[in-house]
């Protein structure tokens, strides 16, 4: 019995998963351009760069200055500037009139699977 729910525990914990940091956002320059998941960027979509989280998985991003929040899906690689946690298209931005402030990062939903290609936020 117990083999099943070591299993079940670990995936609600990783789905609730939370952080903070700094989060910054990219636009005109890599509009149209492809995504490390092999999507095409597009700066008015609800979409955010994370070094580390499986592609297609939707975060709930708040500004920690305003409380404003909104929900982003994962489909690029970044930011790599130090310090910060998360790149923000330009919708995702304005939603939260963010620019280079704190954010708080909750995971609410992340794929068993993704695959090279396989349009996942778009």
């Amino acid at each position: 019995m117990k083999k099943f729910l070591l299993p079940t525990v670990l995936l609600v914990a990783s789905i609730t998963q939370a952080f903070a940091g700094v989060a910054s956002w990219y636009g005109p320059g890599f509009h149209g351009k492809r995504t490390a998941n092999g999507e095409t960027y597009n700066m008015h979509a609800m979409t955010a760069a994370h070094k580390t989280l499986t592609f297609g998985t939707k975060v709930k991003v708040t500004n920690l200055r305003n409380g404003k929040s909104t929900v982003v899906c994962i489909n690029d690689r970044g930011p790599y500037a130090h310090g910060r946690v998360i790149d923000l298209s330009k919708k995702a931005n304005q939603k939260l009139n963010c620019n280079l402030c704190k954010v708080k990062l909750e995971v609410i939903h992340k794929p068993k699977t993704w695959r090279y290609g396989k349009k996942v936020c778009t």
